[in-house]
């Protein structure tokens, strides 16, 4: 076999897939084939490389020259600059890798990358997701191999639960708590379950993670059947995410023909087979209850637990549930040990978090921390920091099930435990970063609109009482709160907190307690100073024009939709309040800053 002296990787995550990444591989293939180097450089398709803002990424090695949001029309300049005459496009590199004329930085000098450790995300954007022997090659299945012939089940369980792994998924329960619970349970069946239900606004860690590496799923599956005495196993996934669902089913029918699935893998006489359950989009079938109750071909509803399902779990056997971050760990702890494992992070939360960072925050896109790296560095050394020279206001993490973390806790190391004390959580890892003009009562709104449009309704709590919440949010952001609306909404939070039946409910006043905690200030304004200080909610805005500024020149006028802006050319034009929809337009068009809102 012909070995390559470069190779062109090209990001075919779903966001540089819908940036047209598929037609830059299809250019690269051409342009090589056109200039005979075909043999010679190997373009490979991989995963998502983290840096989301700047795609399509393109990396060239063995220069490592990192290409950002390349178009297709650049790749006859890349193919012959740098592959055939060897000299770096430099105006299509990522600034911030560019020393000096001569030199480039590699990746893991770069501010986005050198704080982040990858072991969940250690394959993406390296392998080709649709190549099982690219990920042997990159130490694939060796883990399982390990485990079937030289370790029991019990050792299995015993090594996950000295590493200290706890589940990615939201809660934070200790893995291998969870998995002698179900080795434990009694059962003529046994089944493992995946969860790639992610369905928290802004979160896409599990789908990358299928994308760029759904081998590794497999493998640790196949790992966590063994440990529990399953010998079938489910990945329940949303169906919106089609290239996932694509790359796993390749992978899973690859692992069958390689014999690493199926009966007697490794000649161990361990028996183990994979399905493919597709979701319809409910939030709330990421309640592993519900899950289970949807693999069943039943509307997914949660049950009440006990029983969990460790002991009654689907088709009423023992059933292990972990989501797709938890088992992208299992392989690294086998092959590395729980010592090593247990060195990064810190006491209570090892290891490191995937996180999916967007909102407000200049490096949107997916970072791999250690646990106890402070939102601080987040934000502002991997993330780049704000945009436009504002000014951070919140991050909230979790989704509709966290909180927001103010400016003033900005130190906060991000692991389990300090998040639940200042009244966040981890979730799945979203992160949204949010600046001054944001208001926080409209960002517990928009939250709380998700959750009763994704409520099952099957109890009253949840099904009746979000309802409410919402209602009264409604009332405040039109300007019709009153203080005791807002002594009603916390009262309420904490009733629905108490009563409601699974995680989606108990969870669903979190956006709104945190903000009234951090910013209690801000929900006081919208019903007493009948404004918002955001400038956010319509209702409470108006927009005015500043006559020592205005130059009379007519533009916003023009644009104005509904003619609310009359006046003579060359003096100053006024706004009829009356009129005014508040759309923003006229602002928009003002080339001389005279039009401000209130």
């Amino acid at each position: 076999m012909e070995l390559a002296r470069g190779h062109v990787l090209v990001c075919g995550g779903t966001g540089c897939t819908s940036s047209g990444s598929a037609k830059i591989i299809e250019e690269f293939e051409n342009c090589l084939k056109d200039k005979g180097l075909e043999n010679e450089i190997k373009v490979v398709q991989t995963g998502c490389f983290g840096l989301c803002a700047l795609g399509p990424i393109v990396i060239v090695y063995p220069e490592g020259a990192f290409y950002s949001m390349v178009k297709p029309e650049d790749v006859s300049e890349i193919v012959e600059e740098h592959l055939l005459k060897g000299r770096i496009v430099k105006r299509l590199l990522y600034q911030e890798t560019v020393v000096d004329e001569d030199n480039v930085k590699s990746l893991n000098e770069v501010d986005f990358y050198k704080k982040q450790q990858r072991i969940a995300l250690v394959n993406c954007g390296v392998i080709n997701p649709e190549s099982i022997d690219e990920y042997i090659a990159f130490g694939g299945y060796t883990a399982l191999g390990k485990v079937l012939t030289e370790m029991k089940p019990q050792e299995v369980i015993d090594e996950i639960k000295e590493s200290g792994l706890r589940g990615r998924g939201g809660g934070g329960f200790p893995t291998g708590l969870k998995w002698q619970f179900t080795a434990n349970s009694q059962g003529d069946k046994k089944y493992v379950a995946c969860n790639a239900d992610e369905g928290d606004p802004g979160a896409f860690m599990d789908r990358s993670i299928l994308e760029g590496d759904p081998h590794s799923l497999i493998e640790a599956m196949a790992i966590a059947a063994y440990a529990v005495g399953a010998d079938q196993g489910y990945v329940y996934i949303r169906a919106e995410y089609p290239i996932a669902v694509n790359r796993l089913r390749i992978a899973i029918d690859q692992a069958k023909e390689y014999g690493l699935l199926g009966e007697n893998i490794f000649e161990s006489g361990f028996n183990f087979d994979l399905d493919i359950r597709l979701g319809a989009g409910a939030f709330v079938c990421g309640e592993e209850t519900a899950l289970m109750t949807s693999i069943e071909g039943h509307r997914g509803e949660p049950r009440p637990r006990p029983p969990f399902p460790a002991v009654k779990g689907l088709f009423g056997k023992p059933t292990l549930l972990n989501n797709v971050e938890t088992y992208a760990n299992i392989t690294a702890i086998i092959n590395n040990g729980a010592e090593w494992f247990k060195q990064i992070g810190t006491e209570k939360s090892k290891g490191t978090k995937v996180f999916a960072v967007g909102g407000k925050i200049k490096n949107t896109g997916l970072v791999e921390i250690p646990m106890g790296t402070t939102l601080r560095e987040i934000v502002y050394e991997i993330g780049g920091g704000i945009p436009g020279g504002k000014k951070f206001k919140a991050a909230q993490t979790g989704g509709p099930s966290g909180g927001c973390i103010p400016a003033d806790l900005i130190d906060t190391p991000i692991d389990y435990d300090s998040l639940i004390s200042i009244g966040s959580m981890m979730g799945s890892g979203g992160l949204i970063v949010m600046d001054e003009d944001t208001c926080m009562v409209d960002i517990a709104k928009f939250f709380l609109e998700f959750t009763v449009d994704e409520s099952c309704g099957k109890c009253a709590p949840c099904r009746i009482g979000t309802k409410r919440l919402l209602e009264i949010l409604e009332k405040i952001t039109s300007g019709k709160g009153t203080l005791e609306d807002i002594d009603k909404l916390e009262e309420l939070c904490y009733s629905i907190k108490n009563a409601a039946l699974c995680g989606l409910g108990q969870t669903a006043p979190n956006p709104i307690l945190s903000t009234l905690r951090y910013f209690r200030d801000e929900y006081i304004a919208h019903v007493v100073d009948k404004k918002c200080p955001a400038g956010v909610c319509k209702a409470l805005l108006s927009y005015v024009i500043d006559p020592d500024k205005c130059k009379g020149c007519s533009l916003c006028a023009k644009k104005c939709p509904v003619g609310a802006i009359e006046g003579v050319v060359k003096n100053p034009f006024t706004i009829d309040t009356n009129k005014c929809i508040k759309c923003g337009v006229c602002m928009e068009s003002c080339k001389f800053g005279a039009i401000s809102k209130k």
